[in-house]
């Protein structure tokens, strides 16, 4: 039985298939399905968990060398929001695009996990080291 870091199967075994530059995604409640990708939804109800939960989780055993956001994050949050993420996501180069470019590399994602996230434009990319 595993007794630490991610305790969820699916979640093990999604990161466990991603390879050198390939992509994971880390999506907020309202993201669209994307049938062709294999999503695990771990939303319970609004803002739990949140994509920096799983971001936190995920760095424990996940080499990211880059992370995609959407550029409207940076316009549509608070400073105290913007700051939060620049912290979690310290030390990895990170990408704002916009929103309409982000979702177009979502296809080539090896998995997508989906939160309970309210907060607009949260959702993220990471691309393995």
């Amino acid at each position: 039985m595993i007794k630490q870091g991610i305790l969820n199967p699916q979640i093990n075994s999604l990161i466990s298939r991603v390879r050198h530059t390939n992509t994971l995604v880390i999506a907020d409640r309202g993201f669209p399905f994307w049938p062709m990708i294999e999503t695990v939804d771990i939303a319970l109800v609004d803002d739990i968990p949140q994509v920096l939960d799983v971001l936190s989780a995920i760095r424990e055993n996940f080499v990211i060398g880059h992370i995609f956001m959407a550029e409207e994050f940076l316009q549509e949050n608070s400073e105290q929001t913007r700051d939060e993420f620049a912290k979690a996501m310290e030390g990895i180069p990170v990408t704002y695009e916009p929103h309409i470019e982000f979702k177009r590399r979502v296809p080539s994602a090896i998995g997508l996990i989906r939160t309970g996230d309210t907060m607009q434009y949260a959702n993220m990319i990471l691309e393995s080291a």
